[in-house]
């Protein structure tokens, strides 16, 4: 049986990294899946991949962190397929610079696609569930649970999204909505965003970044895009039903010393 069959699920940041990942684990399980993503070219050209494949992939250009692009999508959601039963919060961004170098544009541009956006998601992907249920995934981090030197912009939204996450699952469930709200919490991953970020750094520092690791995570690599896909396959299904408000951490062993 696949497990989303002919369900409706959106996917944002979809046009590469954890989120195509997803988009695709999505279509294998027999879902509808709308990638979204500000990344118009490489979005549309995943989605004719995937059209061309056999499978049930639509594209639809979206800034997360901006209200009118949330009402927008969802409408033609709603238009095209009457209904949301899955929603995947993915899209975010990173910026290297530790708390002494980071300027408040990047602080708040951060924070304006990895909260804000999850936030507006969560509260219109509410809107549209409610009366009919649904799952909503929210891609947190490990880096919302640990500090890193590099990164507290993002330290910071991904902490916030684990938060608001419990607070928001909590109203749905209090409210008997049947709209599950979960976070996914990866670790490192082969991603676009952790290669791109290591370019970013002086090569030296880039091989010990690279360095340690390997020594630090239990499993000794990091993860496939597609393993924290099958993470939030688990939590978008029925197979999560008694799930929700929780953190499902997906890093290798990385917290586990």
């Amino acid at each position: 049986m696949k497990r989303l069959n002919n369900q409706v699920c959106l996917v944002t940041g979809a046009a590469n990294g954890i989120g195509l990942a997803t988009a695709e684990r999505f279509l294998q399980e027999g879902a509808i899946v709308i990638l979204t993503d500000v990344d118009v070219a490489n979005g549309q050209k995943q989605v004719e991949r995937l059209r061309g494949e056999g499978f049930n992939a639509h594209f639809i250009e979206q800034d997360v962190s901006q209200e009118a692009s949330w009402t927008q999508t969802l409408a033609q959601v709603r238009e095209s397929w009457g209904a949301l039963d899955v929603l995947v919060n993915n899209a975010g961004v990173a910026v290297l610079a530790d708390v002494e170098s980071l300027t408040l544009e990047q602080w708040r541009k951060t924070n304006a696609v990895n909260l804000d956006g999850v936030f507006l998601g969560t509260q219109q992907g509410i809107a549209m569930m409610k009366g009919r249920g649904g799952s909503i995934i929210n891609v947190a981090s490990i880096e919302g649970i640990i500090g890193e030197p590099l990164v507290p912009a993002y330290n910071a939204s991904k902490g916030g999204v684990r938060i608001f996450t419990r607070s928001a699952a909590a109203h749905c469930a209090r409210k008997g909505y049947n709209i599950r709200i979960n976070n996914v919490c990866p670790g490192y991953v082969a991603t676009p965003m952790i290669s791109g970020g290591l370019v970013d750094l002086p090569s030296e520092q880039a091989q010990a970044f690279q360095a340690y690791l390997g020594q630090r995570i239990p499993m000794g690599r990091l993860a496939e895009a597609a393993e924290i896909a099958s993470a939030i396959a688990f939590l978008a299904s029925s197979d999560a039903s008694y799930m929700t408000g929780s953190d499902m951490v997906v890093d290798g062993g990385y917290l586990a010393q």
